[in-house]
């Protein structure tokens, strides 16, 4: 009876269009004051929730983000990607494709960039010929591959869960963001032949080159990221406050897109931001905490392990739970929840853990651009400034390109594991 007053209490509060994080900390207020238990578990479960060294990455990722983004990288970004695929045909959405895979190795959330990229480039897009939604859902579907391509926050929520090394997993995602890059690519160019999008003319090898220092610092940064933390030279948490500070000098003295003046700013937007993410962690680790109590968890791994232990299968049924969840349920509370289950399961028919972890969180990614509550559809079609029905109808091929890039990276574990295997011998 209290489970489903839980489950109702969420549900509605989701459908009342409250905000995830409160939904879940109302629906557990509920159940607890149903239980009679004392609701000051409440803060000692959200503060076990939010105290790890790790979680702080986020704040230094987000700060981070928002100096490259202050910085005028978005437009430098989206000019080097229009240099080298905008001649094709549907070049400029080649362009939005490639540079959310840039973008990928600043931002780490998927929602982020959106915003940013597609601020730039859904404009540019009506403007020279494509139509409104087509617009919006290529980049709404490219902004999956933001979290997949490190760094990513989901990533570091799953290593702040289970223990898993977060550097593996960012090297593990490494791949199969390039894979779900490429996949979106084609469909674009398979859909502006069809429809006859524009394309423009080529500018010459100097105008590549030309572009490409400013998107070079972009992909630098990465490459700082990546190979600081498989080296050695610092932890994923060192790692986000070294790029929040390599963001700050490239802001400031190379692009010069923001003054000091305009920091405090910039900081505030980071904390908020930031603050917000935390908050979800410590209420969603209150809902876990009701879920374990219940014995929830066991019951979705027993109800699995009792219809099959072919590892196929399981592989199938974890990707069919979580795109569905995945679709009503924002990311980082959904891993909270679902992930150590469902890692359990995984383990037990023999799957890697790094591997499980990175189709998991890709599979939470589509769900963000799947219909009809997907959080970067809402933001890609106010940017565009059409209907959530337009671009739903729209986002369908890429939903399809993107459902078989993770299918291919669900069952064919080398993609994920190759990285991790080869620097972490």
């Amino acid at each position: 009876m209290l489970v489903t007053l839980l489950f109702t209490t969420f549900a509605v509060c989701l459908i009342l269009g409250v905000p995830v994080g409160i939904s879940l900390g109302l629906a557990a207020a509920v159940y607890l004051i149903g239980a009679d238990i004392d609701l000051s578990v409440v803060p000692q479960f959200m503060f076990a929730g939010m105290d790890s060294f790790v979680l702080l990455c986020i704040p230094g990722f987000v700060l981070a983000g928002n100096l490259m983004n202050g910085g005028g990288i978005t437009d430098q970004i989206v000019r080097f990607g229009n240099a080298v695929v905008g001649h094709i045909r549907g070049g400029l959405g080649l362009a939005n494709v490639l540079g959310s895979m840039i973008f990928a190795g600043i931002s780490g959330t998927a929602v982020a960039e959106t915003a940013s990229i597609g601020s730039v480039m859904i404009p540019a897009m009506r403007k020279s010929g494509y139509d409104a939604p087509f617009a919006a859902a290529v980049t709404a579907a490219a902004s999956t591959v933001g979290p997949i391509i490190p760094p990513s926050v989901p990533m570091i929520i799953v290593g702040t869960l289970t223990g898993l090394s977060v550097g593996k997993m960012f090297l593990a995602g490494a791949v199969p963001g390039l894979l779900l890059g490429l996949g979106m690519m084609v469909t674009v160019y398979i859909l502006s032949r069809k429809r006859g999008y524009p394309k423009g003319t080529w500018s010459g090898l100097g105008h590549v080159l030309s572009t490409s220092k400013g998107a070079f610092w972009a992909l630098l940064m990465t490459g700082v990221i990546l190979f600081g933390i498989v080296g050695g030279f610092f932890t994923p948490t060192e790692a986000s406050i070294v790029s929040a500070l390599y963001a700050f000098v490239v802001g400031l003295f190379i692009y010069k897109g923001f003054k000091l003046v305009h920091l405090p700013k910039l900081m505030l937007e980071s904390a908020i931001g930031s603050g917000a993410l935390i908050l979800l962690v410590g209420l969603a680790n209150v809902f876990g905490w009701i879920l374990t109590s219940e014995q929830i968890p066991q019951m979705i791994a027993e109800a699995m392990l009792s219809l099959t232990t072919n590892k196929y299968l399981i592989i199938l049924l974890i990707n069919i739970l979580l795109l569905i969840v995945g679709t009503f349920m924002e990311t980082i509370a959904a891993l909270i929840i679902l992930f150590p289950p469902l890692l359990a399961v995984a383990t037990k028919v023999g799957i890697d853990p790094i591997h499980f972890a990175t189709f998991a969180v890709l599979n939470l990614m589509i769900g963000l651009t799947t219909p009809p509550v997907g959080v970067c559809l809402f933001v890609a079609a106010n940017i565009a400034k059409i209907s959530l029905a337009a671009i739903s109808r729209a986002i369908w091929p890429f939903l399809l390109c993107n459902i078989l890039i993770l299918l291919l990276v669900s069952y064919v574990p080398e993609i994920s594991l190759w990285l991790p295997s080869f620097f972490y011998k």
